[in-house]
């Protein structure tokens, strides 16, 4: 089925078909493209944003580190994002955060230090995704390395903990699993999770104002993702899944909503590839983060065929794409 494939271009389909909607308001995205929001790529190539950009960096430093240990990820994960902050490709709204710990991490010393320890934007988990296709991972390996890429820029416990469980809805739908048991299980680790520092892949972050123990910290992520979670839970119980779905769940600004948003957009239809792209990116608030993870885990669990035929040869970053897939599926 080639599902590391289908899920990393979901990623950058989803990003090129929100790349245009992002800063733009749910009538106004409407008007332009119906209600079902844009579900055609434009361009040749189809451009993508600093999302897909970095979902690469990610890839390509899992690919490059000797083991998927710390020690040896850690210093492939800053040469990619440094590499992607100075790249004259680098002109697509990156974020902020992004940007300042990159530049912290240029100087050198521990990336702790680098980190913006008070944000738990998007960027956190919106590069995740090839941490979840790596197959044959230890638990400890794939939560581990989730946190860790996603700390290098975002110090919140929040953002680790989103970034963990987008890793692991891939992971999950690649391996065959229903979507339907998906948020269930998703909630499930939250609750298993919710005391567990993973001290040798984080190290000392958890000192920070106010925290007294580093399962203080976690716990603090595990618990806002959850509430993030049961929101998810709560729009589709309901049922009423027209108009804009960041009403119903966040607008994905952050990492929480970003993860809970994408999940609202996937699974109201996880059988309509095209159209969960088309639903994330005709929303009001991250458009682009939002469809590209919608379009992970949509490509993740129905494989590369859930695409149309001839997406693949225009999105942009295609033949890197391709090359992270072929070492994963």
């Amino acid at each position: 089925m080639r599902n590391a494939a289908g899920s990393l271009f979901g990623l950058a389909y989803g990003d090129a078909l929100g790349k245009p909607t992002e800063f733009q308001d749910y009538q106004t995205i409407i008007a332009a493209y119906g209600v079902s929001g844009p579900r055609e790529l434009t361009g040749d190539p189809a451009l993508v944003t600093d999302d897909t950009q970095m979902g690469l960096a990610v890839g390509e430093a899992i690919l490059a580190a000797p083991a998927l240990t710390p020690a040896a990820l850690e210093p492939e994960l800053r040469r990619a994002f440094l590499a992607w902050a100075v790249s004259p490709d680098n002109n697509r709204a990156p974020g902020m955060t992004c940007l300042r710990a990159c530049a912290a991490l240029e100087a050198g010393g521990p990336w702790q230090q680098a980190t913006q320890a008070g944000s738990k934007g998007c960027g956190a988990n919106m590069r995740v995704t090839p941490v979840g296709l790596v197959p044959n991972l230890t638990d400890d390996q794939r939560a581990g390395a989730a946190q860790l890429q996603a700390g290098l820029t975002h110090g919140h416990p929040t953002g680790l903990t989103a970034s963990e469980l987008t890793a692991y809805a891939v992971r999950w739908l690649a391996d065959g699993m229903a979507p339907g048991d998906l948020l269930g299980a998703l909630r499930e680790r939250c609750d298993s999770q919710r005391k567990t520092y993973r001290d040798q892949w984080l190290g000392d972050l958890w000192r920070q104002p106010g925290i007294g123990s580093p399962e203080e910290f976690i716990a603090h992520g595990w618990d806002e993702t959850a509430a993030a979670l049961d929101r998810v839970a709560v729009a589709l119980a309901a049922g009423n899944f027209a108009g804009d779905p960041c009403l119903a769940t966040g607008e994905g600004w952050i990492a929480e909503e970003a993860l809970a948003t994408a999940l609202y957009c996937y699974l109201i239809s996880p059988e309509e590839p095209v159209a969960v792209l088309g639903r994330g990116a005709a929303s009001s608030g991250d458009s682009d983060s939002i469809a590209c993870l919608a379009g992970a885990f949509a490509g993740a669990a129905l494989g590369m065929a859930a695409w149309p035929a001839g997406w693949e040869d225009r999105i942009e970053y295609a033949d890197r794409l391709t090359r992270l897939a072929a070492a994963w599926d």
